[in-house]
């Protein structure tokens, strides 16, 4: 299988459209972690992504009675837009279905290229099923986002120049893996040249398609993946990249979203640019992996896959990166509610940063602050806080790695009510024009809204919380309603945040 694969690798045409891009030193972040740590710039594509590698590489390969009836794929970012640019450079017609909710920026970057756009559904998989069904109307050639020999091969290009351009010796190159076209292309090239390399694929937590699919050695549908790293949230990982993956592929870390927004901050100290966040996954994987192994003097390759950020995500990145590099605690703290308490507990704090500060008062007895505090970079400088704190008689609580605190409570600390038979929810739905007024609208029939926090991430799914009356006995005909709504949720009426910042 591998040898089928680095032929089809050194054949594959892909410099028509696509550079050999950089394989960069990152200074500050080697320094740091003790490791010469490299960074392979798929970012410095023309859009800005490797992704059109292996579209230009399937299309090239379609026989001409193909091209001449033109190629249709389904995507919201990347690979939309290397379908379309390589279309571009062939001269043939291209169809792009992309998910309404996909950021007008990305649309009009595929129409730049030529293409033409069709808003369909509010998910990729809706768009898929639409391209699918289109192309077999039209009789245009799918051109799959990872699922395919040509497709992989494209992309194991990538394989190909990090080892002509550090002909030295490699310990392990980390990939980020969506649906595994890249990984099975680099990994197939560079473990039949020098099977001693390790190949470490990276993924999300709440997007874990091929790590499941390694461990239970076989391919699984997850029930529902992670937001925060879109151009990696993928169901399911593709069948040939996970046929190569288990052959190629030595493990497949698993990143939480602060750790990937502390990677973006990483490839930006060390190199002025900023990466999305699937593009920094490879990163924040190296890191993870030193830390685990205490690996030292190693020759690491991280892959930046793509750089294509909405702007307005680098506000929730920059307040999560923080976190996500142990540099800050989010804590519930409660402290008496008498003259003096606040300048004792800062003096209990110490000359430690203090990121923010939220309190409003709630009754004559206890006053619960909502505090981020800067630490030196380490767990243990977390746990020595709180051990000080909880000396000094302070109970604490460790928001840090409670979701719905870090984005929702730490936003709406100010202001309780006393609210009979409330029940907390937390929502994800499709970002798009008017979807905020449709969510409230289906929301709001049959139980009264006690508490509504939304805020813009930038992303293609809003993030809401929201609190409703519901009477006693009327529970299971709420879960029984937002089951059929068919939104992602959680329920969070037992969050301790919630306990001590909203009741």
């Amino acid at each position: 299988m591998p040898q089928k694969y680095i032929e089809k690798i050194l054949r594959a045409r892909v410099y028509d459209v696509a550079q050999e891009t950089p394989l960069d030193l990152m200074p500050r972040l080697s320094a740091r972690f003790d490791n010469h740590i490299l960074l392979k710039r798929e970012d410095l594509q023309p859009v800005f992504s490797f992704k059109l590698r292996g579209a230009y590489n399937k299309i090239v390969n379609l026989p001409d009675s193909a091209r001449a009836q033109g190629v249709i794929a389904a995507s919201a970012g990347n690979h939309a837009q290397g379908v379309a640019l390589a279309a571009q450079r062939l001269g043939i017609k291209a169809v792009i279905v992309m998910p309404k909710t996909t950021p007008a920026i990305k649309v009009a970057a595929v129409r730049a290229f030529g293409a033409r756009t069709v808003l369909h559904g509010d998910a990729y998989d809706d768009a898929y099923h639409h391209a699918v069904a289109l192309a077999e109307q039209e009789g245009m050639s799918f051109v799959h986002p990872y699922d395919d020999p040509d497709v992989i091969a494209g992309q194991g290009t990538v394989g190909m120049e990090i080892l002509r351009q550090h002909p030295g010796a490699l310990d392990a190159v980390f990939v980020p893996v969506g649906g595994g076209g890249l990984i099975a292309g680099v990994a197939a090239f560079i473990k039949y040249v020098y099977p001693q390399v390790k190949i470490i694929g990276v993924e999300p937590e709440d997007a874990p398609s091929m790590h499941q699919a390694l461990k239970h050695h076989r391919r699984v549908i997850l029930d529902q993946v992670g937001i925060f790293a879109d151009g990696v949230a993928v169901r399911q990982a593709g069948k040939e990249p996970y046929r190569i993956a288990r052959k190629c592929v030595d493990e497949v870390i698993l990143v939480s979203s602060d750790e990937i927004c502390a990677a973006i901050k990483d490839i930006f100290d060390d190199t002025r640019s900023i990466a999305e966040p699937a593009g920094a996954l490879a990163v924040a994987g190296v890191k993870k992996y030193i830390e685990r192994e205490g690996a030292t003097g190693q020759t690491l390759v991280a892959i930046d896959s793509g750089a294509n950020m909405n702007f307005d995500r680098l506000r929730h990145v920059s307040e999560r990166a923080e976190l996500g590099e142990r540099n800050e605690a989010v804590l519930a703290v409660t402290i008496p509610e008498k003259p003096g308490s606040f300048r004792r507990f800062c003096n209990t704090i110490g000359k430690r940063g203090v990121t923010e500060f939220n309190y409003r008062y709630a009754d004559d007895r206890d006053a619960h602050v909502f505090v981020g505090v800067q630490l030196g970079g380490s767990e243990d400088a977390r746990e020595e806080l709180i051990k000080r704190l909880t000396d000094k008689g302070y109970p604490v609580i460790d928001m840090s790695d409670n979701e719905m605190a870090k984005l929702h409570i730490r936003h709406m600390v100010g202001g309780r009510a006393e609210v009979g038979n409330e029940l907390l929810y937390r929502f994800e739905f499709p970002e798009r024009p008017g979807a905020l007024l449709e969510f409230l609208t289906q929301m709001g029939q049959g139980w009264n809204i006690s508490l509504f926090h939304y805020r813009n991430h930038g992303a293609a799914y809003g993030r809401v919380l929201v609190g409703m009356q519901v009477p006693d006995g009327g529970k299971n005909p709420l879960q029984a309603f937002l089951d059929e709504l068919g939104y992602t949720y959680v329920e969070e009426t037992d969050n301790p945040a919630y306990k001590l910042f909203l009741r």
